[in-house]
């Protein structure tokens, strides 16, 4: 391969990867491996060669035990400049995503030449870097095939990378999602404000990056916190259209999980909005809030997972509940309910913020404030529409925090559908894919469950195994939707017959789903349904078809 396939695949008016010579003149012998957190996360591993980089993308990683083989797909060769670089390749370009030098060195052919034996389909070689000490061998495939290799680890086994020194850059020392937020500066042309927007981190760590256990401190406060009561968070009201007179502030719509933390000068204690402990969830989190210079406090927020463009994911929190992956997260703290000891929710919002947004000024990376984003409503949406956020929380100036109540001084304006559904039950697997086909939901109109549709897509296959090993869990032989099976005029209707009834399993109706769709049919279906995951801080007694009002 030559450079111009290189060249040919990127704009480099857009991207701040290094051009290159088409050819360098040098010995070679040194070598890089990059952490590349694109649409999936990998390693790039590179051998300085006849004047560039020949490259490979090795998803697994880098093997460490004698005999282990992982595949590396050839790609096409990088500049030698390459080696050095750590940045952003912005979305939309080829491999976009954040790229961190995970290790480097240099490297010794154990054959006859290196690249003579790289052409004839098997190198073996000794790496001397920063991480990485041993010998290893690329072997390709099938002849023929210049894509398909494996690499191989050879000699002794290496002991694995610590889950620091994993996420650790070998040339500057930054994390993943410290390298990532050096992008926030691509954001100053947009309209929303920079102190408004989400800063991005990177796409998705693998399982290796998942923090310790809490400690012990974290995990069941003292005393003085314990015996805090729970304040029921303030809830906000779906409207069909933006408010035209009143004044209102407006801030990005998260979409994570709803957390009040209470903080008793010593140790913080995370819960969800109906009451369930946070803490060996979100350790980090936790831990964050602990760091802050608070006594007898509480914070009102929203715990995200933020994709390398800075858009929070409810999907990729996902990642938390199984072991391939677990995502960055960010806590957007956006009110203050009471601090010092002090109940602060009879104040006015923009008093209750001013005082917390000092507050958080000094805060880890983990916590950000939710600032306020200037601007009229309607253009506002037709910003958050571009920009691919799922809308705006507006908040009534001078409003009082209503405790418990879903009320209309704060109101949602939501630029995609998206809402929490019951599980009923579930389809059989066909052909390859494993544990179930779809999953059967709805929500409740009164004491009935209403079927809504069929939900196929958004799994991978650690979220099957894992929602099916939930499902198994409320396994029952009756069907829990009162309107299945559906009969219109005098016919069964499409969505399911009496005869796929049979083949179906049925849920008891406990578990809540979180889901994504274009919108609802006339006969009240889900159009596009997509899954973004389990959640269990709503009951699914009270999930409903949520509507919008109108504002009087």
């Amino acid at each position: 391969m030559s450079l111009g396939e290189y060249h040919k695949k990127r704009d480099f008016e857009r991207t701040v990867e290094p051009r290159g010579a088409r050819k360098v003149r040098g010995k070679g012998g040194r070598y890089v491996i990059q952490k590349h957190a694109a649409s999936r996360l990998h390693y790039d591993f590179r051998l300085e060669m006849g004047g560039t980089l020949k490259s490979w993308a090795v998803p697994k990683g880098i093997p460490f035990e004698k005999g282990e083989k992982h595949l590396a797909v050839q790609v096409e060769d990088h500049p030698v400049e390459y080696r050095d670089f750590e940045g952003i390749i912005p979305e939309g370009q080829y491999g976009g995503g954040t790229v961190m030098v995970w290790d480097a060195g240099t490297y010794e052919s154990l054959g006859s030449e290196a690249a003579k034996d790289l052409a004839a389909g098997k190198l073996h070689f000794a790496l001397k870097g920063k991480k990485l000490k041993g010998e290893w061998t690329l072997v390709r495939i099938k002849r023929g095939d210049e894509k398909q290799w494996l690499l191989i680890k050879s000699g002794a086994d290496l002991k694995s990378v610590s889950k620091k020194k994993d996420d650790e850059s070998a040339l500057t020392g930054r994390t993943m999602a410290k390298i990532a937020r050096a992008r926030a500066a691509e954001w100053d042309a947009v309209a929303v404000p920079a102190s408004a927007r989400k800063q991005p981190t990177a796409k998705r760590l693998p399982a290796a990056a998942k923090p310790a256990e809490a400690p012990k401190s974290l995990r069941r406060l003292r005393e003085p916190a314990a015996k805090q009561a729970f304040v029921a968070p303030m809830m906000a009201t779906l409207v069909s259209a933006a408010p035209t007179h009143g004044k209102w502030r407006y801030e990005v719509k998260f979409d994570g999980f709803r957390a009040l933390a209470f903080h008793n000068g010593q140790e913080a204690q995370l819960f969800s909005r109906n009451a369930k402990d946070f803490n060996l969830r979100f350790p980090e989190i936790a831990a964050a809030v602990a760091a802050l210079p608070l006594h007898d406090a509480i914070l009102d927020g929203e715990i995200v997972a933020l994709e390398a463009d800075g858009r929070s994911s409810f999907q990729l929190l996902q990642g938390l509940e199984t072991e391939s992956e677990r995502p960055p997260l960010v806590f957007y703290v956006f009110d203050l309910l009471r601090a010092a000891g002090r109940d602060l929710r009879d104040q006015p919002l923009e008093a209750r913020r001013e005082r917390l947004r000092k507050i958080v000024a000094g805060a880890s990376e983990l916590i950000k404030f939710s600032a306020d984003i200037a601007g009229h409503s309607n253009a506002l949406l037709t910003e958050v529409r571009r920009l691919g956020l799922e809308g705006l929380i507006g908040k009534k100036e001078e409003s009082v925090y209503e405790s418990g109540r879903r009320s209309r001084n704060w109101i949602k304006l939501k630029c995609v559908h998206e809402q929490e559904f019951v599980i009923g039950g579930y389809t059989p697997p066909e052909g390859s894919r494993k544990h179930f086909g779809a999953l059967l939901v709805g929500v409740h109109e009164g004491k009935r469950l209403l079927f809504a549709g069929k939900v196929g897509t958004g799994f991978n296959a650690a979220v099957l195994q894992l929602v099916h090993e939930e499902m198994k869990r409320f396994a029952q032989p009756n069907c829990p939707f009162s309107d299945l099976p559906e009969k219109k005029q005098g016919r069964w209707a499409q969505n399911i017959t009496p005869r796929e009834m049979r083949l179906c399993r049925w849920v008891a109706p406990r578990l809540v789903c979180q889901v994504k769709f274009t919108e609802w049919t006339n006969d009240r279906k889900l159009r596009h349904p997509v899954f973004l995951g389990l959640r269990d801080d709503r009951p699914a007694g009270k999930v409903m078809r949520e509507r919008a009002v109108k504002l009087g």
